[in-house]
């Protein structure tokens, strides 16, 4: 078979594979003790996406079920998407790739933890090199805004996230639109910050819309 002849979403199937049996972060941690759970790698992606949805990393309900977003979190972040479950879960439209994608445990006030560093240079080019049709990207909260903006990002996400008409602007392939998590513990964010849900948030639903129909 030639390269010209290659389905691609055999080379992300492959990829994949290797990804769901991942134990990185339990049997050789890089930077921290290894997690004290059984490693559960939560994605969904398929070559034919259209749309990314990069987030941070499951939280227990997420590492519950192995699906991504079947939380509170992702009730809102459908609403803001206007999408509903069935089209959200649909890998040949939208793909799921956290910076984390296992669940990396809870801290001393039962917040989850930041996304194991080991994870995203370990997969996240090899998975984002398998997505060919990717056409716009949304980073939901600094780990994946600074990845995926590098110098781009500003200081905090609060100032990325509000300079989102020059993010989207950029002159790149695939474009970006940074996001606020959409947790319930962001609530204060969302009264502070109006402007989000008023002016991006319709920008936002127009081109989920253009891309997943």
């Amino acid at each position: 078979m030639t390269d010209r002849e290659r389905d691609p979403q055999d080379g992300l199937d492959a990829v994949l594979a290797e990804l769901r049996a991942c134990r990185i972060c339990r049997d050789a941690p890089r930077y921290l003790p290894g997690l004290p759970h059984q490693p559960r790698p939560v994605i969904q992606a398929a070559a034919s996406a259209r749309l990314l949805i990069a987030g941070q990393a499951p939280g227990t309900r997420v590492h519950a079920s192995g699906r991504p977003f079947t939380d509170r979190s992702g009730d809102r972040l459908r609403d803001w998407l206007g999408l509903d479950a069935e089209r959200f879960y649909d890998a040949a439209r939208v793909a799921v790739v956290p910076m984390g994608h296992c669940f990396p445990g809870l801290d001393a006030k039962g917040g989850d933890l930041p996304p194991r560093r080991e994870c995203a240079p370990e997969w996240r080019e090899r998975v984002l090199a398998e997505l060919p049709a990717l056409e716009l990207v949304l980073p939901i909260g600094r780990y994946a805004q600074a990845w995926h903006l590098g110098r781009e990002a500003a200081k905090n996400l609060t100032a990325t996230v509000a300079d989102w008409r020059s993010v989207f602007a950029l002159p790149r392939r695939p474009r970006v639109l940074p996001l606020p998590h959409p947790s319930w513990r962001n609530n204060a964010w969302l009264r502070r910050n109006p402007w989000f849900e008023a002016e991006l948030v319709p920008v936002l639903r127009a081109e989920v819309a253009r891309l997943v129909g």
